[in-house]
């Protein structure tokens, strides 16, 4: 076999837009296609001329369905890609939900800045249209977990489970003698959802997401959400109502399960429940789907997420405007979870200059992003090119976390055998990644480097 090399094209020095090259002198290979979130120097290196003609992709292969693995997949068929993507079946539906989505917020903030002159182009346009999204689709394909996936010229994929949402892997990929292992987002050992990650084959180098490399998740006391628990019930008691911007895809089944153990125990009001955001319902459903089952914890009871008796969904746009001012004390999940668009900016903007209102926090906030912003203590938030002050109460509650922490991260590698020659710490902010590369060195004696964007390093 040729020389072989790995160019990292996004997800290193930040949690963002994860995109890894495999290239020998015959293919190109892009494990993930991951779009840029977070602050404006991120989200302009989407709009950027791809290294080379995305038509020289021959495959690409998605760790998962979260934008930042996924997103930019119609931006590359938009410039050319023609060639096969392949995912589980579960990513594969969830990554149509995603996908779909993101190109109709895409069209509507373009539309939308158009229309209140926000932008600084004359003609804001979409990365991408709900046409190159349905270009994309056909060309996904299946994959089983742990069976080898013949690509032909010598090269070969491994799907391994890996615990992070429905459908998530760690990819292994032989190109000749010459293996590399890319962890994608691994979860927690212990998902309220879904089943544990599993534990694949090793290889030389290994690409590990370092977003909690350097913390660990808070253990639940006693009952644990202690602190939402009481956040509910204040906000409930002075006539507001709980805002909790929540990732559509798998976030929103860990809330509402959280959510009914909490109100069956008596623990919280058993007040409405209202998940505003299609793309979230449509992940439920296929959360929902038995074809699934497998993929979730076995002692798992689906009523958890499926039969509150106060969950209400809401689809329509008049429907999402009425839940603006509630008028009631009530329970809003909404998308997205670091509010960087979507409906939640709608209802944060009404609701966080009201000191009756709590908006809480349920996962990583980037930098740059609102989320990010109102967990700083921020005191004002710019929404639809205008500032709203923060009078509502902020919470951020870790316990939701579904990524792996540190120690998560640092087992998952010393169960790899043979033990690999070189890790890279990709997938975390700069600091957060130094921190990891440091920690596995001196915990595991293996050197681990810290890549730079753009970085090519030869792996034959």
């Amino acid at each position: 076999m040729a020389r072989v090399t790995l160019t990292f094209l996004g997800g290193v020095r930040t949690v963002t837009g994860s995109k890894y090259l495999v290239s020998t002198d015959a293919r190109r290979i892009l494990v993930d296609a991951g779009q840029f979130q977070g602050e404006k120097e991120l989200r302009i290196m989407n709009w950027e001329e791809f290294p080379f003609p995305p038509a020289e992709i021959s495959d690409v292969l998605i760790t998962h369905a979260h934008t930042d693995h996924v997103g930019y997949l119609p931006a590359l068929v938009k410039h050319g890609f023609t060639g096969r993507v392949w995912a589980t079946p579960a990513t594969i539906r969830l990554a149509e939900i995603v996908l779909r989505d993101s190109a109709y917020l895409n069209e509507r903030d373009a539309e939308h800045a158009a229309q209140y002159g926000y932008s600084k182009h004359d003609a804001p346009l979409p990365l991408f249209t709900t046409a190159d999204v349905e270009k994309a689709l056909p060309l996904f394909r299946p994959v089983t977990y742990d069976t080898d996936l013949d690509l032909a010229d010598e090269i070969v994929a491994r799907f391994t489970r890996a615990g992070h949402i429905l459908g998530a892997a760690s990819i292994h990929l032989r190109v000749g003698t010459t293996e590399v292992l890319f962890s994608g987002d691994l979860g927690r050992h212990d998902h309220p959802v879904l089943r544990a990650r599993d534990i694949g084959r090793s290889a030389a180098t290994v690409l590990i997401e370092t977003t909690y490399g350097d913390t660990e998740h808070p253990k639940p006391a006693g009952v644990g959400h202690v602190e939402l628990t009481e956040l509910i019930r204040k906000t409930a008691k002075r006539g507001g109502s709980v805002l909790i911007p929540a990732f559509a895809v798998d976030r929103t089944e860990v809330l509402l399960k959280t959510l009914t153990q909490l109100q069956t125990s008596g623990r919280i009001p058993e007040i409405p429940i209202f998940v505003n955001s299609p793309m979230a319902l449509d992940a439920l459903a296929v959360y929902r789907d038995l074809q699934f089952r497998d993929e979730l914890r076995p002692d798992l009871d689906l009523k958890h997420f499926i039969d509150l008796p106060n969950l209400h969904e809401v689809r329509t746009t008049e429907e999402s405007i009425r839940l603006n001012d509630p008028q009631h004390p009530c329970i809003i999940i909404s998308s997205s979870g670091m509010a960087t668009g979507g409906r939640v900016l709608h209802h944060l903007e009404h609701m966080l200059p009201q000191h009756k209102h709590s908006v809480v926090l349920v996962g990583y906030q980037s930098e740059g992003t609102r989320g990010r912003s109102l967990v700083e203590g921020a005191k004002q938030l710019k929404i639809h090119g205008r500032y709203v002050p923060v009078r509502a109460e902020i919470l951020q509650d870790d316990e939701f976390s579904v990524h792996a922490d540190c120690t998560d991260l640092l087992d998952w590698l010393s169960e790899l055998n043979p033990r690999p020659q070189t890790v890279f710490a990709v997938h975390g902010s700069a600091e957060v990644s130094a921190i990891f590369a440091e920690r596995v060195t001196g915990a595991l004696d293996i050197p681990a480097v810290v890549p730079k964007l753009g970085e090519t390093i030869r792996l034959d």
